[in-house]
């Protein structure tokens, strides 16, 4: 089956990239998960989806979330996610502190970099860890 949207690099050419470039691909795909996730599980009306959506991609659900699923991470994941973690990001938070704001980073990092090397089934995995609901 032809992909949706063409991901044209090959596994060597994305490990090359910056871990901040694999946060940046990932925080998208990432918040179009949870965007589908609402859809598919409420009816809620698209100001609501906003309300809710924000409460999963907001940094400090970000960093609860990647603690939760450090231990079923691989050894190479974990080190993605350590990368992702250390990079040097001069975005200062706003509304996390700035330990949230790395490891919400590096949960980024983590979906962007499976993403884009096609780690698919892998990706759902990780994702399918995260238990998206309308939050009270």
């Amino acid at each position: 089956m032809e992909e949706l949207i063409e991901r044209r690099k090959d596994e060597k050419d994305v490990k090359l990239m910056s871990p901040l470039t694999w946060a940046y691909i990932g925080d998208c795909v990432y918040e179009l998960y949870v965007r589908e996730e609402l859809i598919n599980k409420t009816n809620l009306k698209p100001h609501k989806l906003h309300i809710e959506a924000i409460k999963y991609v907001k940094a400090k659900k970000q960093s609860e979330i990647l603690k939760e699923i450090l231990p079923n991470l691989t050894e190479e994941e974990q080190d993605i996610v350590r990368r992702g973690r250390n990079a040097e990001n001069h975005h200062l938070p706003k509304n996390a502190s700035v330990q949230e704001y790395m490891y919400a980073t590096a949960f980024e990092t983590l979906i962007g970099y499976l993403y884009l090397t096609k780690k698919d089934e892998r990706l759902k995995e990780i994702l399918g860890l995260i238990e998206v609901k309308p939050l009270d």
